[in-house]
């Protein structure tokens, strides 16, 4: 016993942890630069995680509440990270011995028994036979098998806790998104019933002024064309907003039956209240979940090339066992019925290494795989900001010639209606600066659902809303 505590004991000192440790994957040049497209409406500020509370917008705070509590995918993310870390636990169990208990009876025949009854000239005889044996085991560590494998395991939690956070990010804006759309639509559904109102009214006035004899059948006609067309806009729209809200429902969690109808009242779309915060390059690829999941991934399967590296050498492991076997099960417990055994146990898959080294091959390609994939999900994650920023400035710049043009288009109809009543204009040009008035009032409303996607696309590819009060099982595993 005290031979096989001192090999333990040199084992233990001796141990060490093959293949290439965890180093923080090198960036692409220029990763953590300022961000290229600013529009005037962002400051370099960096975003909070909660970033909808800039919109200052109970209703909407409320239903990103509601989704984080209850959206069904984001459910089976937080159940794939339960069971991710339930792996991780075991996985660490292997630093200590395990051990197994083993009892049983049975009621027949046994050869050893046989052969010594017969060597003693007794008859062969049916009894039962009664075992209880405690196993134990301990591997010695000596080439960092276990110690790979479990850092794998965690890697691997880490790596599906990241997905769960860009999840949360995903539903987040989704939420926010489903929000926006039905807001906006309700305000350029808004927009058409004031352009109805406005063509009923400019048809009541041709008809009065036809019914006094100073116009003409064909400017009534013309104005009901008019009135058709504005009730013809209404019924796609309302369609569409219909349709985003059993979206949005689905993200809550709902069925339609439960769809939140008190958000079809909205009419007035978010709006920002200050420039938008987008922080730059650096604490972009800090925030953003997906960079984080491929920077775990690689660290798995550098961790996987450390297992196929130990592998190539000898595991080397303590047996032992402790227990009874006996005909009389009150001679369990007797010195008679004792058997046990203690010592060391070696494998090794030699000389034949060809199974290891390919092993080995194997995880040193997923290595380089991860590698890429890291590169190609930080290149994606910085051409997806710039291209939603680039949008949102674009729009931006649009929305504001189109706020500029509606006010034009209100003045004009204002100086129309004024002219149309002194005998100054004809009827025709009275419709056409009210057709004028309605088209930028509706393409103002597109553009202010298009500013609030923009927005809400931005903020998701900054990679807001995943934070949580837990900690981090990093944090944890550190403890």
């Amino acid at each position: 016993m005290r031979r096989v505590a001192a090999f333990g004991l040199l084992a233990g000192l001796t141990a060490c942890a093959l293949g290439p440790n965890y180093k923080p994957p090198k960036l692409p040049p220029g990763a953590t630069s300022p961000l290229i497209a600013s529009p005037s409406a962002t400051s370099t500020n960096a975003p909070p995680d909660d970033w909808w509370q800039l919109y200052d917008d109970p209703e909407m705070n409320a239903l990103i509440t509601q989704a984080f509590a209850a959206n069904a995918d984001l459910q089976e993310a937080e159940e794939n990270l339960a069971a991710s870390r339930a792996i991780y636990e075991r996985a660490q169990t292997a630093f200590i011995p395990q051990t197994n208990i083993e009892a049983g009876a049975t009621y027949g025949r046994n050869v050893t028994t046989d052969e010594i009854l017969e060597l003693t000239r007794r008859k062969p005889s049916t009894g039962w036979q009664f075992d209880s044996v405690l196993d134990v085991s301990y591997e010695f560590d000596l080439f960092g098998h276990v110690r790979r494998t479990v850092e794998g395991a965690r890697d691997n939690a880490e790596a599906v806790q990241a997905a769960r956070d860009d999840l949360r990010v995903t539903i987040a804006a989704e939420t926010a998104r489903g929000y926006g759309q039905i807001c906006t639509f309700g305000e350029q559904i808004d927009v058409a019933n004031q352009a109805l109102d406005l063509a009923q009214q400019q048809l009541n006035i041709v008809q009065q002024r036809l019914d006094a004899g100073a116009g003409s059948q064909f400017d009534v006609v013309r104005a009901r064309v008019v009135l058709t067309q504005a009730q013809a806009a209404l019924p796609p729209l309302q369609g569409a907003r219909e349709a985003a809200l059993y979206e949005l429902t689905a993200v809550l969690g709902e069925t339609p039956q439960n769809a939140p109808r008190a958000v079809e009242a909205c009419v007035t779309p978010p709006h920002l209240a200050a420039p938008m915060p987008v922080g730059d390059g650096a604490s972009l690829l800090q925030r953003r979940p997906d960079i984080r999941e491929a920077d775990r991934q690689l660290a798995m399967a550098l961790a996987g090339v450390g297992v196929a590296t130990a592998d190539l050498f000898p595991r080397i492991t303590l047996n032992g066992f402790y227990g009874g076997a006996t005909n009389q099960i009150n001679m369990l417990g007797s010195n008679n019925a004792l058997t046990w055994g203690v010592g060391p146990a070696i494998s090794w898959s030699f000389p034949n290494m060809s199974g290891p080294l390919a092993k080995l091959d194997q995880a040193n390609a997923h290595e380089r795989a991860a590698v890429a994939h890291f590169n190609s999900v930080v290149l994606q994650a910085l051409a997806e900001t710039e291209q939603a920023l680039a949008v949102y400035g674009a729009e931006l710049n649009h929305h504001a010639a189109l706020a500029a043009a509606q006010g034009e288009a209100q003045q004009e109809y204002s100086l129309a209606q004024n002219d149309f009543a002194a005998g100054g204009i004809s009827t025709l040009d009275l419709l056409t600066a009210e057709q004028t008035l309605t088209g930028a009032n509706a393409a103002l409303a597109v553009s202010d659902a298009a500013l609030v996607q923009d927005q809400i696309a931005v903020f998701k590819t900054l990679g807001g809303g995943w934070t949580d009060t837990s900690a981090s099982l990093a944090v944890k595993a550190r403890l």
